[in-house]
């Protein structure tokens, strides 16, 4: 395996592991400890690191170990706002320009979510359920635009993912994504964004929600929910 090829697969391992909680926000990730760990040279690390911090999940710090980022909650609800507003125009644009192969390989992600919503890994289907997502960016045929979007869904993935998790319900994700693509096939500008708007109203309040709990010490699990109750 090639350097490059191995560290896209170190930082996969590591974004896992951030998704998941073994790395909390503001812990230290030791390049030779988890060089050692993983059986890899510190080259490959190093460049998985730069990769995931590009991302916004890891911060770089001259002279000292990286961390796992910290964004403030305001960092991150108005990057929440960002990528709903990124989300609803690459479905507009959608409406318009997709392909029929396009929507045939979003139904596809529908089906798949479906069919081993309660049999896959909850973060397998989580990236599943983002793929669909990131899907409909690409149809939007606007280069600058999925870019966007991309960039955007990886600062927030963690978060995306402690709240999915939190709202994790079969026929509410299976009914929202089909909706969309309801909405994307009609080509119906005004069906699919109100879908949208039913899909993610709540986004940004969950996972404000989330990690206050979580910042103010309440331990969340690895499936997304809080050790004791949200409403304290």
């Amino acid at each position: 395996m090639n350097e490059e090829n191995l560290a896209a697969k170190i930082a996969d391992h590591l974004r896992r592991d951030i998704l998941l909680g073994k790395l909390l926000p503001g812990a230290s990730i030791k390049e030779r400890d988890n060089a050692a760990q993983l059986g890899v040279s510190r080259t490959p690390l190093r460049e998985a690191i730069r990769m995931l911090a590009t991302e916004g999940l890891v911060e770089l710090r001259p002279a000292r170990s990286p961390i796992v980022s910290v964004p403030t909650l305001k960092q991150i609800s108005d990057d929440t706002e960002v990528l709903i507003s990124i989300e609803k125009l690459s479905a507009e644009l959608a409406c318009k320009r997709a392909t029929e192969d396009e929507l045939d390989e979003i139904q596809r992600i529908v089906d798949d979510m479906a069919d081993r919503f309660h049999s896959a890994d909850p973060l397998e289907m989580f990236e599943v359920d983002m793929s669909f997502h990131s899907a409909i960016a690409e149809a939007a045929h606007n280069v600058p635009l999925a870019e966007i979007h991309s960039t955007f869904l990886s600062r927030l993935w963690r978060a995306r993912y402690l709240s999915a998790m939190q709202r994790r319900n079969r026929e509410r994700v299976v009914e929202h994504h089909t909706d969309i693509l309801t909405g994307l096939r009609a080509r119906d500008v005004d069906q699919t964004l109100a879908a949208i708007d039913r899909h993610l109203c709540q986004l940004t309040d969950d996972i404000v929600d989330l990690l206050t709990q979580e910042r103010k010490g309440t331990p969340l699990t690895t499936d997304g929910t809080t050790e004791t109750s949200l409403s304290e």
